[in-house]
């Protein structure tokens, strides 16, 4: 029944993946510390390694067959990618070792606040004052937040998109062009991540051998993830949806506000 539930999941994944940016990171951090709840406490941590390995497969597939135009946008931006990685190898080293009751709360309460910021704060839902609008071209994302945002999506298991697709809609892109750039930086987040966290020892697997775990990923629950997602991705690129930018924006806030229920619930 788990397998079951992580494929319904993975096709949720793969839609978040296109739609949104999200790469399987959020969405499937709550899934798996559902599934593996036999590990207590080391649940969210075995969640947020296997959400990273999720998302170097389902960011990279997006990135793969994003339009050249689009990832365009991204040129020049070797320096945010380089510190994008570094700040995730950090992040990911942290998480291995810290309470994992401060990962799932700090995850929660992240998140939380990124809804009320973009409810409350203009230039997402709604456009900024004129005075403070940006100019017609959109700016680039300044490569000095690259470590931060490594370091705090790898941490939490959140992704890359939930920090950069804010930011660069409030830099002047639509939410089609926001979304899809969030893959190839989440992709720079996940890689190092997800290598930390295969590496070293899964102490939770000597408790619990029946799990499928290599580090602290859950291989079968990723794999699962994965199947559900990738023809998912495959479809949706080549046929992408046409949603009014201004509900585009609205779901993504509704998405956060849900796993975080779903998080704490």
């Amino acid at each position: 029944m788990d397998v079951v539930a992580l494929l319904g999941i993975g096709l949720l994944t793969g839609v978040t993946t296109v739609l949104f940016g999200f790469g399987g990171g959020f969405v499937a951090v709550p899934v798996v510390v559902w599934t593996d709840s036999a590990l207590g406490a080391d649940a969210i941590r075995v969640a947020t390694a296997t959400s990273a390995l999720v998302m170097v497969v389902n960011a990279g597939f997006a990135t793969a067959v994003t339009p050249r135009r689009v990832l365009a946008a991204l040129r020049g931006g070797g320096p945010l990618l380089v510190l994008l990685g570094v700040g995730a190898a950090a992040g990911a080293l942290a998480a291995r070792h810290a309470p994992a009751g401060l990962i799932r709360w700090a995850f929660v309460a992240y998140v939380a606040l990124t809804v009320v910021d973009l409810l409350l704060r203009p230039g997402f839902l709604r456009p900024r004052a004129p005075a403070e609008a940006a100019p017609g071209t959109p700016r680039p994302l300044p490569a000095a937040v690259g470590a931060p945002v490594g370091a705090v999506a790898a941490f939490l298991g959140v992704g890359g998109s939930v920090m950069t697709v804010p930011a660069m809609r409030r830099a002047g892109h639509t939410m089609r062009v926001a979304t899809a750039l969030a893959n190839p930086l989440t992709l720079a987040i996940a890689l190092p991540a997800a290598a930390v966290f295969l590496g070293g020892s899964g102490d939770p697997a000597g408790a619990h051998p029946h799990l499928a775990l290599v580090g602290l990923v859950d291989l079968r629950a990723a794999g699962a993830l994965l199947l559900g997602a990738l023809p998912v991705i495959a479809v949706l690129r080549r046929r992408p949806p046409h949603i009014p930018d201004r509900l585009y924006a609205w779901t993504y806030v509704a998405l956060l506000a849900a796993v975080v229920v779903a998080m704490v619930l």
